[in-house]
């Protein structure tokens, strides 16, 4: 394993005991065996600790969507399944789904240009799948990158609640949530014309 490896899991290990609040060059260099200023070869400062944490995360999360989206599904329930896999992510992995959704990352990718010009894999999964709900008439003339959005705002506000201690139990919260995301899609879905 290479030192700046060595150095990833360390602050890794820190992130996920302590948070972004515990994460210090100078405890990531004392827990590789480093001097402060031999920790700066591999990670410039703090802040590339945290890019790298976040794009830790956000492959986490790319390998959890890419699972839940296998097969050839109807595309509706697939942006369905991935909000809900959105939901599991945060709550079976607390720390990858902070650091890849929370964190103040240099890297994170900024809305609307990076998902526009299509820079993030998991969020072109989900707008692939609206592109093909509204190609089949399944979805309203709306734009892909808008309902994902609108969608992703609500399961993220969602697990902000959560987090914040708003719901009383999990299962409360993942059946609440379960419902939101059902009606939040069904918004987006294109009407049944009238008789």
């Amino acid at each position: 394993m290479s030192t700046r490896d060595r150095v990833f899991d360390a602050a890794r290990a820190l992130f996920d005991a302590e948070g972004v609040e515990g994460l210090s060059m100078r405890k990531v260099a004392a827990a590789v065996g480093l001097t402060p200023m031999a920790l700066y070869r591999h990670f410039a400062d703090k802040d590339a600790l945290v890019d790298a944490l976040t794009e830790d995360g956000l492959a986490a999360w790319d390998r959890r969507l890419a699972a839940a989206l296998v097969g050839d599904a109807e595309p509706m329930w697939m942006v369905e399944t991935g909000l809900n896999a959105f939901i599991d992510f945060a709550l079976d992995e607390p720390r990858r789904f902070e650091a890849a959704f929370i964190l103040p990352a240099r890297s994170a990718r900024k809305f609307p240009e990076d998902f526009a010009q299509r820079r993030s894999a998991p969020v072109n999964r989900l707008l692939d799948a609206i592109e093909a709900a509204r190609g089949k008439g399944l979805a309203a003339d709306a734009s892909a990158l808008e309902v994902m959005m609108t969608v992703w705002g609500l399961g993220q506000g969602l697990i902000s609640l959560y987090r914040a201690g708003r719901f009383s139990s999990e299962a409360g919260f993942r059946d609440f949530a379960a419902r939101a995301i059902k009606r939040c899609l069904t918004s987006f879905a294109t009407p049944e014309p009238t008789p």
